[in-house]
C-alpha cells in the first residue's frame, strides 16, 4: 500500500511538472500588461534599494526588506509601501498568468518558476534568498 501511495505521488508530481512545462509563461493579456507596466515603473524606484542591499529578492517570488537600517528613516515608510505594492502585483501576476493559461491551479507553480527567474536575473551585488531562506549576496 505504501509503495502504491509513493508511486501515485511521484506520478502526480511528474504530471504537474509536465503540465507547467507546457504553460506559456510569456503569455500576454491586458491584465498582465498592466501589472508588468506598474512593476516596471516601481522597479525604477526600487533599483537603488536593490543595489544598496536594503531590499532583496525572496525565494518565494517576493521582494523583502533585507537591511532596513540602510534606508534613511524618512524614506522607510515609502520603501515599505513600494515593497508591499510590488508583492501585491507579483501575486496578481502569478495568478493572471495561470488564469491566462486556463489553469488557475498552476499559480503556485508559476510563482515558484518566477521566483527562480527573478533570482537568476538579479544583478551582481543584489541580495537574494537561497533555497533554505538564507540571504546571500549575488
Amino acid at each position: 500500500m505504501k509503495q502504491r501511495v509513493s508511486l501515485f505521488l511521484v506520478a502526480m508530481l511528474a504530471f504537474a511538472s509536465a503540465a507547467l512545462a507546457a504553460a506559456d509563461l510569456e503569455i500576454n493579456t491586458p491584465a498582465i500588461a498592466a501589472l508588468q507596466s506598474a512593476m516596471q515603473t516601481r522597479h525604477n524606484k526600487l533599483a537603488a534599494y536593490y543595489a544598496s542591499g536594503a531590499v532583496g529578492l525572496t525565494r518565494d517570488g517576493n521582494v523583502a526588506l533585507h537591511d532596513a537600517s540602510s534606508i534613511p528613516l524618512a524614506e522607510r515608510q515609502s520603501v515599505n509601501g513600494l515593497v508591499a505594492d510590488e508583492n501585491r502585483d507579483r501575486a496578481a501576476l502569478y495568478r493572471e498568468i495561470a488564469r491566462a493559461n486556463a489553469h488557475p491551479e498552476w499559480a503556485a507553480e508559476v510563482r515558484t518558476t518566477f521566483a527562480q527567474r527573478w533570482i537568476d536575473k538579479a544583478a551582481s551585488g543584489w541580495w537574494v534568498q537561497n533555497p533554505s531562506g538564507a540571504w546571500v549576496k549575488k
